[in-house]
């Protein structure tokens, strides 16, 4: 993985418990000016103004670095890593999963993560019927 420039822009889905608690851990954590988050599920998201669709935004994380390189899944959370402090824990877990098998293995696991994902429990009552994530499938 290409080393990414700062400042990184995060999209999430805010209407996952799991992911927000996730991004507002490392809102609380990351140096000022380093990561942007950005919620996919506000209804001002216009994923289209970055060539992809709302559905692609929704199956996986999205990174986007300030040279305009997508990560996406495990590598985003690589790139989100590295935007913290070097001594930090998430520093640590950068440096773990470039490690060849551990890497894989994490791949697995997010996959499998983001397929059951849409089981997870919702923030708020209402997104049953209003986010885009078909809870149904």
């Amino acid at each position: 993985m290409q080393q990414p420039r700062f400042p990184l822009t995060v999209f999430y889905d805010g209407s996952c418990r799991v992911c927000a608690t996730e991004m507002d851990r490392y809102r609380k954590k990351a140096p000022p000016g380093r990561i942007n988050f950005v919620d996919i599920t506000d209804p001002d998201f216009d994923a289209g103004a970055y060539g992809k669709s709302l559905d692609d935004f929704m199956k996986q994380l999205h990174v986007l670095d300030a040279d305009g390189r997508f990560y996406l899944a495990v590598d985003g959370f690589r790139a989100i890593w590295q935007a913290m402090p070097g001594s930090s824990l998430f520093g640590l877990l950068g440096r773990l999963v470039r490690l060849p098998g551990v890497y894989s293995l994490a791949q697995i696991g997010y996959r499998l993560f983001a397929r059951g994902r849409k089981y997870l429990p919702k923030k708020s009552k209402t997104c049953d019927d209003t986010c885009p994530l078909d809870h149904r499938k």
